[in-house]
């Protein structure tokens, strides 16, 4: 894949008026989708590479109530009969190839993986070098109400399209894992979401008015969340603070009180991603493992 046009920016006009990013096509399953951010530099060489044997991956466009985004799907192919669905919210750096991959992997378990571009009305985090631009041009430029509308599109178009819409999950990582809490609290198909290093409290504006600590109280659906002990940017006091908030609503809500925080002690931030140097393999494979019996123990799978 041509590595400039596959990292061109993801655009809500026609292909006629702007540009955007090129995905995979499933007709060629040569190639992964085009570059890492660069924020996210040096690329590892222990990325793992899913394969696409046995799936149906590419680019979806979801048009609903006037919304107009694209996203990563991947299925297993000739699927017969309603598949489970998984959202999968990618990290500050949008859907690169981590995130692709990691759709696929979920294919591969049987799902329906979505992973959304939510980025698209504010830019492409991929063409910027550092993650303060990223912060300050797309995240703060991309209020949780919208991500919201964007994941209810999302299931919109997977129950049209083979998707089984009593069998929703949500994953997330860092920003994606934020919003894997807010989702399991206002998202209503939600059976369950596994959250990767979200971070859990912060300061409120009208674009981001709660925090996973403000919402154990509204869960629909419960939340396994998936810490490093060694992560200076999510201190473990916020990782107690949250727990605290579970405990105090499970007294009255049963989604809070199923839900459970794994703090993997020696791991730093953003461990699960195997493109970069915080990749650690025992506690993201034991993530993962845990991710799917979690989905599986509360009626995704």
């Amino acid at each position: 894949m041509n590595r400039d046009l596959a990292n061109e920016a993801v655009s809500l006009n026609p292909p006629s008026q702007q540009s955007r990013r090129t995905f995979i096509r499933n007709a060629s399953a040569a190639s992964l989708l085009g570059g890492f951010a660069l924020a996210a530099d040096p690329v590892m060489s222990q990325v793992i590479n899913t394969n696409f044997d046995g799936l149906e991956a590419d680019e979806i466009h979801v048009e609903e109530n006037g919304l107009d985004l694209y996203a990563y799907m991947a299925k297993p192919a000739n699927a017969k009969g309603p598949l489970p669905i998984v959202i999968v919210a990618s990290e500050i750096f949008g859907v690169h190839e981590h995130i692709a991959d990691m759709a696929r992997r979920f294919a591969k378990q049987g799902y329906m993986a979505i992973a959304p571009e939510f980025f698209t009305r504010a830019g492409d985090p991929t063409s910027l070098g550092t993650i303060a631009e990223i912060m300050s041009q797309i995240v703060a430029k991309t209020p949780d109400k919208q991500v919201m509308g964007d994941i209810s599109a999302c299931l919109t178009w997977a129950g049209k399209n083979q998707g089984d819409l009593n069998k929703v999950g949500i994953t997330g990582f860092c920003w994606g894992g934020r919003v894997t809490w807010l989702a399991c609290a206002q998202i209503p198909q939600m059976k369950a979401g596994v959250a990767w290093y979200g971070r859990l409290v912060g300061d409120k504006s009208d674009n981001f008015p709660l925090h996973p600590v403000d919402i154990a109280t509204s869960l629909k659906g419960p939340v396994l969340g998936l810490y490093g002990g060694d992560d200076p940017g999510i201190p473990l006091d916020t990782v107690e603070k949250m727990r605290q908030a579970l405990a105090q609503a499970g007294a009255s809500n049963p989604a809070a009180k199923k839900s459970m925080i794994e703090v993997y002690p020696q791991a730093p931030h953003a461990f699960n991603a195997d493109y970069r140097a915080s990749y650690r393999a025992d506690a993201a494979k034991d993530g993962w493992q845990k991710c799917l019996a979690w989905f599986k123990s509360n009626g995704v799978a």
